[in-house]
């Protein structure tokens, strides 16, 4: 297997895990333990390195890693996206009337009137179905896999030989 499907599909696997491993703890209904999600970031910067050393070895460029990078996040983003969805519906289908909870207890927490909080929750729900909450983690893992590429491709990239 090409390491780039490798890393890609290892990423989506590992998000995948991990996602369920907050469902499972119950740490999305808890708001402080509900940041623990962003682990995620961690492990696709891990696996990008991972991934974009094995494409080091053979010989991409600077712009080939980065399209490997890219594309690795791409093919983790596939599988990100239908395990959100696998999440939400079967797995958790009570997810986002949780998350609202949540959601009113910081906002009171904070100091806004029941009503207030009220008003904010009305006004996320538009992307807590679902498919929004799948279509913005497959977009923010491609966005994040091709920032973080930039940076592990210009340290990983393949030095010239040195000239004699």
């Amino acid at each position: 297997m090409k390491p780039t499907l490798k890393a890609g599909i290892l990423l989506g696997i590992l998000v995948v895990a991990w996602m369920f491993v907050i469902g499972v703890t119950g740490w999305y209904k808890d708001p402080v333990m509900l940041n623990m999600f962003y682990i995620v970031v961690l492990i696709e910067i891990g696996v990008l390195i991972w991934g974009l050393r094995l494409t080091a070895k053979e010989g991409k460029t600077y712009g080939g890693q980065v399209g490997a990078g890219t594309m690795m996040a791409v093919i983790g983003a596939v599988i990100i996206f239908l395990g959100s969805i696998l999440f939400t519906t079967v797995v958790y289908p009570n997810y986002f009337v949780e998350l609202r909870d949540v959601g009113r207890q910081t906002f009171i927490a904070q100091g806004m009137t029941a009503e207030q909080a009220e008003a904010q929750i009305k006004l996320m729900e538009p992307t807590q179905t679902p498919f929004m909450q799948a279509m913005t983690g497959a977009v923010m893992t491609v966005v994040t896999g091709f920032v973080a590429s930039l940076v592990i491709a210009a340290v990983l990239r393949k030095k010239p030989a040195a000239q004699a």
